[in-house]
């Protein structure tokens, strides 16, 4: 079909079209279903006024994509009473090809779109099959709910499935820039902010309404639907009370997601902005990304109980005598500082069986102690090791925690971690959790081998280790005291998990505190 031609003098980048291409059943088909979107789109309130418009490729399989026409709707014409004829008709260059002709008095003159600057950009950067722009009191509300806030997130709502690259537990976000005058001023900060959101099918308008765009007609609609949907299912929870943002949907907290906060919050549901972002954030374990009672009540006890099973099944390897000669040292210093519930270790020439007896009972009592020392901690790695590998075990983080790790990577935010467990056993928590493998959000693990939490020379030692110019690049999440004091102490950013079973704060702390990671 010799519908579409590329012309030399611009090295065959941009085509023209035929007449017969102009006047083909794939123009027609495209020109009728957009009348009928636009009617349509009236009904559900996306279109009032004469606002709104589509913007749509003519799909033809014997045309290029790249050199396919598109259309779009005019402005100044009611919606609702939309005509297949009323569309223009533009190249791919987004040269004009077909205007519609003028209508009687009291109509006005025929003219394209205000957005149709918009939509090329769009089509531009995404090459879609279709883009819409609705002005539906939901995607102006939705802007308005904090009016600082540069972006719109949700989560954990079943129509996020319909949206592009998304699942039910996925966090949605939606760009935010603000309104102009004039829609084609929209141009530049809506590239800006297609650009940085790779992931985002849609860009929010404050106080205005919303651009989506989708791979065809259905796919772009789908998705409008789907966003209006959630639009609204955040309103009326922000009219309860709820928190849209995170995960269970509870209470929001004063200055979440609200005006009480007097606007400082940076995103639509957090309280907490951290300015500049941090180049890395560095995350305890318990009481911060897991339940306290998932250490105490499972990890702890299982390691306990399966000491003398896992001494006996793996005594003559390698790794296991290594572990030995670890704890017989420990042992050793234990006793030179009469450390309680500390006994001699016998040599293995007395036998296996008490050799296993002696291990069990010191560590026994250092568990109890809830020593923080490696000897204890690597064997402790080795034995939960095992229980995962056995499947006997599964790692357990909170509900917010999988979905700020995916934020925090898409901002280019390298997270760590820096626990008291072993980085073993830190390797195999976050390989298999509630939540599936989180490792793949980590870029590395630190435990006690590079200082006690407790001591300010640790963090110095991990921010230098990072290669970041300064500690306070790095944000410290903890629910420890005392670990903030140190970490603040070697300049690095602290922020204190409250998190439920977690031991209260001194008063007056002086510590910013949050429940949930998206707070942050």
């Amino acid at each position: 079909m010799a519908a579409v031609t590329a012309t030399p003098e611009n090295g065959g980048g941009v085509a023209t079209a035929s007449q017969a291409y102009l006047e083909s059943k794939a123009v027609k088909d495209t020109r009728s279903l957009m009348s009928e979107l636009c009617r349509h789109f009236y009904t559900l309130g996306w279109m009032y006024g004469t606002g709104g418009s589509i913007a749509m490729k003519v799909h033809d399989d014997s045309v290029p994509r790249p050199h396919q026409l598109f259309l779009l709707s005019p402005s100044g014409v009611q919606k609702e009473r939309m005509e297949s004829e009323d569309m223009y008709v533009l190249s791919a260059d987004g040269s004009t090809l077909s205007s519609p002709s003028p209508k009687p008095y009291p109509n006005k003159a025929p003219k394209c779109t205000d957005s149709a600057a918009v939509f090329l950009k769009i089509f531009e950067l995404r090459n879609p099959g279709a883009a819409i722009h609705s002005h539906g009191m939901e995607s102006c509300l939705a802007t308005m709910l904090n009016p600082s806030a540069k972006e719109f997130r949700i989560t954990h709502m079943e129509m996020i499935k319909g949206i592009q690259g998304h699942g039910y537990y996925d966090e949605l976000v939606i760009p935010i820039i603000e309104n102009t005058a004039h829609e084609y001023q929209l141009t530049e900060s809506l590239a800006k902010a297609i650009e940085a959101y790779p992931r985002s099918t849609a860009v929010l308008v404050r106080n205005h309404g919303i651009y989506s765009w989708g791979d065809s007609w259905i796919n772009a609609k789908t998705q409008a639907e789907c966003y209006h949907y959630l639009f609204d299912a955040a309103i009326k929870l922000h009219q309860l009370g709820l928190d849209w943002s995170s995960p269970n949907h509870g209470p929001l907290r004063h200055g979440k997601g609200t005006l009480a906060d007097g606007g400082k919050a940076g995103i639509i549901g957090s309280s907490l902005q951290i300015k500049p972002l941090p180049s890395c954030i560095l995350l305890d374990i318990e009481g911060t990304t897991t339940p306290i009672s998932f250490v105490t009540d499972v990890l702890f006890p299982y390691a306990r109980d399966n000491v003398g099973r896992h001494l006996s099944e793996t005594f003559e390897t390698l790794e296991t005598q290594e572990d030995i000669k670890l704890l017989r040292s420990q042992v050793e210093d234990d006793l030179a500082k009469g450390v309680p519930g500390a006994l001699p270790v016998p040599p293995n020439e007395n036998g296996k069986e008490k050799v296993i007896a002696a291990l069990v009972a010191n560590i026994e009592a250092m568990i109890k102690a809830d020593r923080k020392i490696t000897a204890l901690k690597q064997l402790q790695g080795h034995i939960w090791r095992s229980g995962f590998q056995k499947q006997e075990l599964k790692g357990v983080v909170f509900e917010d925690v999988p979905v700020a790790l995916e934020k925090w990577n898409a901002l280019g935010i390298k997270v760590y971690i820096y626990s008291s467990g072993s980085r073993l056993a830190q390797r195999l928590l976050f390989g298999s959790t509630n939540h599936g493998n989180l490792r793949k959000y980590l870029y590395g693990f630190f435990d006690t081998t590079v200082g006690n939490k407790k001591e300010t020379n640790s963090y110095i030692e991990i921010s230098e280790s990072l290669g970041v110019d300064k500690p306070s690049e790095v944000l410290f999440l903890t629910d420890v005291y005392q670990e903030a004091v140190a970490a603040k102490n070697a300049g690095l950013q602290v922020i204190v998990s409250v998190r439920p079973g977690n031991a209260p704060l001194p008063e007056n702390h002086g510590f910013k505190t949050i429940h949930s990671f998206m707070e942050i």
